[in-house]
């Protein structure tokens, strides 16, 4: 008998805990490729740059460079022609002159293509309907920015950016069979 009522009481105990701290209990996801801690930062540090002024050194005090920044692409000077020369509507003296001169610097010229990004995810609303999987939200938050440095020999030439300084998208996803909404289809893709 004393044994029931402690299994009975273990129970019940686990059970209000359980409740009180449902929504802690939702799966939260964050993602930070950048040492920036805000897209204006980011944004202020490349136009920082000057063009045919500022040099490597200069980015890497300012926290750009492929050692400094995670996702950073080198961009060799055929990945530049095809990005700046393939539209067939540009003509030459449409391009900045920033970027013509890296076309005409030919092997001397190197670009980098910085991505950085701080996004957060997080399962919101009722515990049970997300468990159950008759109801799942989510809301991811946070920013994504891109900028694309043009170098001739470790000088500056161009510099351009853009992203996104706000991402804010709910997601809602709602089942109405709740746990048996994905039989149907494991069912035709076995077979």
């Amino acid at each position: 008998m004393n044994q029931r009522k402690l299994i009975d009481g273990i129970c019940l105990l686990s059970l209000a805990l359980l409740v009180s701290g449902c929504s802690s209990m939702l799966p939260r996801a964050r993602s930070e490729s950048s040492p920036f801690k805000s897209f204006d930062e980011a944004r202020l540090a490349i136009e920082g740059l000057v063009p045919m002024k500022s040099n490597v050194v200069a980015m890497t005090q300012l926290g750009i460079s492929p050692v400094q920044q995670p996702n950073t692409t080198i961009l060799t000077h055929d990945d530049i022609v095809r990005r700046f020369v393939t539209n067939s509507l540009l003509k030459r003296e449409d391009l900045d002159p920033g970027v013509l001169a890296c076309l005409d610097a030919r092997e001397a010229c190197l670009g980098w293509e910085v991505t950085a990004a701080r996004i957060q995810k997080e399962r919101t609303g009722n515990f049970w309907a997300d468990f159950t999987n008759f109801s799942r939200r989510t809301e991811t938050t946070g920013w994504r920015f891109n900028a694309l440095i043009l170098l001739i020999n470790d000088m500056v030439v161009y510099r351009a950016w853009s992203g996104q300084p706000r991402v804010n998208v709910i997601e809602v996803q709602t089942n109405p069979l709740g746990p048996l909404q994905d039989i149907g289809p494991a069912l035709v893709t076995t077979r």
